[in-house]
Parts: structure tokens; C-alpha cells; sequence
């Protein structure tokens, strides 16, 4: 039997002090769990990094992290507003605002419009070719709450997502073309997709009993391997781009610490303990942060 995790919407921090009508809305853009936009953000920064942009383009940075604060909550909507149906059937998405009916698809939709608007503004402040590269990543998007219904690897098309940000954030700061580009967003599929997985291990009985697929009920008893496999993938891959940006064994030495964190997180991973699952699920915070030293490092050496 698997340990029950937090339910998904609580209200925590600076949630508590907001005004009744406006927490179901905070809480449908999952303002209370910064670590969704958090994974989505250090792509962005890993590409400015790496591609040499720290110094003159620092405000991409700022512009962003508010992208991905704005965007990780539209995308959280719209995917609570298809969703809306399996989140009532499974305990830990049941309290989501839309599922509950705090919210009306009609709020919901106009809330998600007015964080899309947000993500406008940071779009413009982008140059032309990276805003292309930008929008084209909607179609990712759309189609995203679909892939559970589809296949047994919806984390991989998560991973496609999650990890856009490396390539606008590569292009928007001037970067070179080559094989470092790719071979960095190919190594963040595979993050996302290893700790995506550690993250669906919450849900794994109940999206068995929904019909729900996923990487984890995929993996089966095999789901620590499948995890150190997508995390070895991605230290291989930023390893690769790491030496094509600069090409000196030392670049390796700045992925250590990361390749420390990803091991002990597979290491002590309790697949049957939901709790220890997301509280897994969660470092991956640090783990960006790790991987974005590295980035920094590098991209930034004469």
C-alpha cells in the first residue's frame, strides 16, 4: 500500500492571508507549490548560461522567471480545466479548485487567459527568432494533458515541455549553433523525465484504477533503475554540451555535485512512500540549481 502524499491544494504561505475569492484562483495556478515553476525556469537559465549570456544579457534572467511563474500557472489551468473529470477521481487531485467545483470552467478560462497575458509581455521583450521558438512550444503544451490517455510515457512528452526554455533561453542570449544546443535539451528531457516519474509514483494506484497511464506503472518494479537510467542520460548529455562549449576534461568536474544529488535521490528512493516521492520530487529545485553552477561556470569562462 502506498503512503498517501499532501493533498495537491493547500493553503500555505502567503495564500492564507489572500481574500476568500481570490485563494481558488492562487491555488488553480499552484502559487502554493513553487516548484513547478521553478523546474520550468532552470532550462531557461541553464541555456542563457551556457551559451555565454550571464554577463550581457542578465536581465533574460529576470524577464524569464517571470515567464515561467505566469506560464507554469496558465499551463496548471488549462490542464485542470481537461483534467477536470480524472482529478475528481483520484484523492490527491480531487481538492484541485476546478475539480471541486470552487471554480467554473468559464473563471478558470479567463484566469488563464490573464496569466497568458503575462507570458505575452515577457515574449515581446525577447529577440524575434527566440519569440518564434517561444509560441511554437504551445503546441507541446496543448496537447500535453492528452498523452496520459495515450501512451504509458506522458513524462517524456512532459519532458519536451519542461525543457523548451533551454532552447529559448540558448537562443535569446546569442547562442552558437552546433550540437551543444540539442545535446543540452536532450539531457533535460531526460531530468524531466526522471523525476517526473519519481512524482507520478503518488498517484500510481489510483491511476490504475482510473486507467490513467504512466512512466512509473510503466516501469513497474523497475522504477529505481528507470530513474538512475534517465538521470545517468542526462549527466551524459550536459556532459556532451558542456565540452562542445569548451572543450577541457575540467568541465566535468562542474557536473559532480549534481551527479552526487541525482544519485542519492535514486539511492533512497522508497517507491512505495508517496511522501518520499514528492519530498524526492522537490529536490529537484536543488538539483537545477547544481546543474545551472555548471552551466554558469562554463558558459562563462574566457
Amino acid at each position: 500500500m502506498t503512503t498517501a502524499p499532501p493533498p495537491d491544494s493547500q493553503l500555505r504561505g502567503f495564500l492564507a492571508f489572500l481574500p476568500a475569492g481570490l485563494r481558488p484562483y492562487a491555488l488553480l495556478a499552484r502559487f502554493d507549490r513553487p516548484i513547478g515553476w521553478w523546474l520550468l525556469y532552470w532550462p531557461c537559465a541553464w541555456g542563457i548560461a551556457l551559451a555565454g549570456g550571464a554577463r550581457d544579457h542578465w536581465p533574460l534572467f529576470l524577464w524569464m522567471l517571470a515567464g515561467a511563474v505566469a506560464m507554469r500557472g496558465a499551463g496548471c489551468v488549462y490542464n485542470d480545466i481537461v483534467d477536470r473529470d480524472l482529478d475528481a477521481k483520484v484523492a490527491r487531485t480531487a481538492s484541485r479548485p476546478v475539480a471541486s467545483g470552487a471554480v467554473s470552467v468559464r473563471g478558470a478560462a479567463l484566469w488563464m487567459l490573464a496569466l497568458s497575458l503575462v507570458g505575452l509581455v515577457v515574449l515581446v521583450q525577447l529577440p524575434l527568432r527566440a519569440q518564434v521558438v517561444a509560441v511554437a512550444s504551445l503546441l507541446l503544451v496543448a496537447a500535453y494533458p492528452f498523452m496520459k490517455r495515450i501512451t504509458w510515457w506522458p513524462q517524456a512528452w512532459l519532458g519536451l515541455v519542461f525543457s523548451w526554455g533551454a532552447l529559448v533561453g540558448w537562443i535569446a542570449a546569442g547562442g552558437s549553433d552546433g550540437l551543444a544546443l540539442p545535446l543540452l535539451y536532450a539531457g533535460c528531457i531526460a531530468w524531466v523525465i526522471g523525476y517526473d516519474t519519481i512524482y507520478a509514483l503518488q498517484d500510481i494506484e489510483d491511476d490504475a484504477l482510473v486507467g490513467v497511464k504512466s512512466s512509473a506503472r510503466a516501469l513497474g518494479d523497475q522504477v529505481r533503475g528507470g530513474v538512475g537510467l534517465c538521470y545517468a542520460t542526462a549527466l551524459a548529455l550536459w556532459a556532451g554540451a558542456l565540452w562542445i562549449v569548451r572543450p577541457d576534461p575540467l568541465v566535468f568536474v562542474a557536473l559532480v555535485p549534481v551527479a552526487v544529488h541525482l544519485a542519492g535521490q535514486v539511492a533512497t528512493l522508497e517507491p512505495a512512500n508517496g511522501a518520499d516521492a514528492l519530498a524526492k520530487f522537490r529536490s529537484n529545485r536543488f538539483a537545477g540549481l547544481l546543474v545551472f553552477a555548471a552551466m554558469l561556470v562554463v558558459g562563462s569562462a574566457p
